[in-house]
């Protein structure tokens, strides 16, 4: 089932005598959007330079729709429901395999806040599986204090069976742990003040462990060395399965190890470490482990970073109703199907300006659409 086919479902928001059917015109936003259109104006006047590609898989008896025509329906459109459209043609599309980390993170829309209306700037949660490359669903918070709740709610939509799930500190919470052991998959949870009896705890067992020259039973560590870029990067991971003596081991679903990952980089004559403490319901070796928290970073490069260079979504001002909600859903489809195509080896914004200039390239792209 395509795309297309499953915004079929999405509730008419308009009068019965509107000229363009809602599918329609999400088709032709997400062509347009994929082709390199950043706001509903650009939406519109690319689709009239496209016209007669698109009337290949779609009528336009009454031409292109106007960008009044766009503005006005995916302001009013429910993004709940396209967003579920979104998460049902992914879960169509993707193949997710056993032990994938999904990264839970949330990203800011900088330019979505309206000053006239005391509006904030929209902040999304996202879902991303780092070996797929593909955005698994998203939601809105209030407000970035919020994802603690957000977070659940996301990972009741999504189906995450076999999967690591990693969240940054913000998401270590006893609530967020059990559901996802609840849909079936582990967690990796980066611990940090937030949670400040169980950080201690840990980070003092582990301070400890990495001292020592002979590991106990049931640890276990890991070394890695990069050079590039002009420095040199060290990551060293020590995990330990015994956690007979953490107080807080109850609390915690399914609780079955505790790591820590050490990054020490080398530029010129600086030196600067880090340590970063993690507790999981997996049971692991430390390269496996350091590993799966490396996927989890990799959401920082391959979807924030993306976003914002790619597609300049901290850039966009669309900001009326949920219009900013919508178009995020909007650049996350495009991201989607240029990161799933593999045979033209170019940035996301390279593969966009092709995809509006070559016919049959677009055609490549939305294979998964139409």
């Amino acid at each position: 089932m395509t795309l297309l086919d499953i915004c079929s479902e999405l509730t008419e928001i308009r009068a019965d005598n509107h000229r363009y059917p809602l599918p329609h015109l999400v088709f032709i936003a997400v062509c347009m959007i994929t082709c390199g259109a950043e706001d509903w104006k650009m939406v519109s006047q690319l689709a009239r330079k496209k016209k007669y590609w698109l009337n290949l898989y779609i009528p336009m008896p009454h031409g292109v729709p106007s960008h009044h025509t766009f503005i006005r329906v995916f302001e009013r459109l429910d993004p709940d429901e396209f967003r579920q459209c979104f998460i049902n043609w992914v879960k169509q599309i993707a193949e997710r395999t056993h032990g994938e980390v999904v990264a839970i993170d949330g990203k800011t829309l900088r330019r979505s806040y309206d000053k006239g209306d005391n509006k904030a700037a929209i902040h999304m949660v996202n879902a991303w599986a780092s070996q797929t490359g593909m955005v698994l669903g998203q939601l809105k918070t209030a407000a970035k204090s919020n994802e603690i709740t957000a977070i659940p709610a996301l990972l009741d939509m999504l189906e995450i069976s076999g999967c690591i799930v990693s969240t940054d500190a913000m998401g270590c919470q006893k609530a967020i742990a059990e559901k996802i052991r609840e849909k079936n998959a582990h967690y990796l949870l980066a611990v940090k003040g937030n949670q400040q009896l169980l950080h201690d705890d840990i980070k003092l067992y582990l301070d400890a462990l990495t001292t020592k020259e002979k590991l106990p039973e049931g640890a276990s560590s890991h070394e890695t060395v990069e050079k590039g870029h002009g420095r040199i990067e060290i990551r060293r991971c020590w995990t330990s399965t015994d956690i007979h003596w953490l107080d807080q081991r109850e609390d915690w679903k399914d609780l079955a190890m505790i790591g820590v990952v050490e990054s020490e980089r080398h530029e010129g004559n600086k030196v600067s470490t880090e340590r970063r403490y993690f507790i999981s319901s997996l049971t692991t070796d430390a390269k496996n482990f350091m590993n799966s928290v490396r996927s989890h970073w990799s959401v920082e490069n391959n979807l924030h970073w993306v976003l914002d260079i790619g597609f300049r979504e901290d850039e966009c001002r669309i900001r009326k109703g949920f219009g900013p909600e919508n178009m995020a859903i909007f650049r996350q489809v495009a991201l989607n199907l240029l990161k799933q195509e593999s045979t033209l080896k170019l940035g996301v914004k390279n593969k966009r300006i092709m995809a509006a200039a070559d016919d049959e390239y677009r055609t490549l792209l939305l294979q998964g659409v139409i």
